[in-house]
């Protein structure tokens, strides 16, 4: 019954709605990223069937992981917390709902026509124009709801997780639109209006950037709002929310060139990005020691509350990340790194340590609230659930870095002659028990994600229970 009381308040159905598609998409994301884990070790998994190559698959994997999974869980997050912070209602229930419906439509799409092979072959970037369109048009709606919230906030001042937000929506819209710049010759073919190293620029300007601020400043109003929230304490210094944001905001839409060390790239952008990628560093780990000092006083609760275990071990990916990514844009270790497993470790290390932990914590803090409820079905599996995904990612990342580093290793070593040491196929065959570690890490953090899908259901099925026996007419004695 409050839930309902709730949603005279504020729009949460929209917001329930995203949050089921958060837990749904994850478990989609990473059974197919299980797969082509599994792929790397059984190479004749999917042998002889198109849609299920490798080639095909791992695009699915990055756009289910990051734009569904990520996605739901920053517009759940965002639409939720704005109108919290904001005290009012979303600015139009149509709209969301249509950013809602849309977004999964993109979704949709794209699990649709990348297994059958049609992409720009763009990484981030692989959905033909016709869903490009789409998405802008989703997009725009949401930017419309989010920032229509805001203008008719009933407090003059805005929280600072809504600045996170606001500058990810912002971003993203001018990154999508500027780099999926294309000239369609099909339904679901065209070419991009850029060509040679101008292309591989506007491409590394998008794809490190969608890591910066759909993977970085969206995931950190997450982290401003409910690490807090958890932990029943303030912010430990909003002033350094504030120096956090607009440094982040200043430096990042420069670091980009990285990716592209020792490529036809000038020089001096190769080298514009290396040195922006380590000024990144102190706005990075200035923010997220903002986060785990909000504890300051509140840290016993780690032994209880297993949703602040999710937010804080987050931060603390967050920073390994923040750190491990500066230190390879260096030209002398990206020389060693570059093209091996120690960027796919570093990757997984933001992406299952920092976006999916920050995320997973905030539905289990967000679901219970949504359903009028005081908190999740178990806090036990909740429990469970942080341990498993943590070993998991801990496999992961170990396996991948050490195989990285390996390889990077063996690739460069040569013989007294001049000649390689070895060859791709030692290299790959040295990496080979590696890939069975990886898969483990994968299944253990596909395993946590079943533990929360049940949780959430049996939540929500507490609720009906709950609402059905508040509506029911009292048995009449006879």
């Amino acid at each position: 019954m409050s839930a309902m009381r709730t949603d005279e308040r504020y729009n949460d159905r929209v917001v329930r709605q995203f949050t089921v598609m958060t837990v749904v998409w994850g478990i989609v994301g990473m059974l197919v990223g299980v797969l082509i884990a599994a792929q790397l070790y059984w190479p004749q998994l999917g042998e002889g069937i198109p849609w299920l190559s490798y080639g095909r698959l791992r695009p699915l994997h990055t756009n289910a992981v990051i734009f569904a999974f990520g996605g739901c869980a920053l517009m759940a997050t965002s639409l939720y917390v704005v109108q919290r912070t904001s005290h009012v209602r979303l600015f139009s229930d149509r709209l969301a709902a249509f950013v809602f419906w849309g977004w999964q439509a993109v979704i949709v799409s794209a699990a649709i026509t990348l297994p059958l092979g049609y992409t720009q072959g763009k990484e981030y970037a692989e959905l033909e124009w016709p869903i490009d369109i789409l998405i802008t048009l989703v997009w725009v709606a949401y930017a419309v709801v989010f920032f229509g919230t805001l203008a008719k906030r009933r407090v003059s001042h805005i929280y600072v997780a809504n600045w996170f937000y606001a500058s990810f929506i912002v971003a993203v819209a001018l990154l999508h639109i500027v780099n999926n710049l294309s000239l369609p010759v099909g339904w679901l073919k065209s070419y991009s209006v850029y060509t040679g190293a101008v292309d591989a620029m506007a491409q590394w300007w998008y794809g490190h950037n969608a890591v910066g601020f759909f993977l970085t400043a969206g995931f950190l109003g997450m982290m401003y709002y409910f690490v807090p929230k958890q932990a029943q304490r303030p912010v430990y210094s909003y002033r350094l929310s504030i120096v956090h944001f607009w440094a982040l905001i200043a430096i990042y839409m420069w670091a980009g060139p990285h990716h592209l060390q020792y490529t036809a790239l000038p020089d001096w952008a190769q080298s514009l990005g290396m040195v922006f990628s380590l000024i990144l560093l102190a706005p990075s780990w200035g923010g997220a020691i903002n986060g785990v000092m909000t504890l300051s006083g509140a840290w016993h609760k780690l032994r209880t509350d297993p949703i602040i275990k999710f937010l804080i071990v987050a931060v603390s990916f967050y920073m390994i990340a923040t750190f491990e990514g500066p230190m390879m844009s260096i030209k002398t270790v990206n020389s060693l790194s570059h093209y091996t497993d120690w960027t796919v470790g570093h990757v997984h290390a933001g992406a299952l340590g920092w976006v999916a932990m920050i995320s997973l914590g905030s539905v289990y803090a967000m679901w219970p609230r949504l359903l009028g409820q005081g908190q999740m079905w178990s806090t036990k599996l909740i429990d469970a659930h942080f341990w498993v995904h943590t070993i998991g990612v801990v496999f992961y990342i170990a396996s991948m870095w050490i195989a990285g580093v390996m390889q990077g290793l063996m690739w460069r070593a040569t013989n007294n002659d001049g000649t390689l040491s070895y060859s791709f196929v030692e290299s790959l065959a040295a990496t080979y028990p590696y890939y069975l570690i990886r898969l483990l890490g994968g299944l253990l953090v596909l395993g946590g994600m079943g533990l929360m899908a049940w949780n959430v259901w049996q939540t929500w099925r507490l609720t009906r229970t709950t609402e059905d026996a508040l509506v029911m007419p009292p048995a009449t004695a006879h």
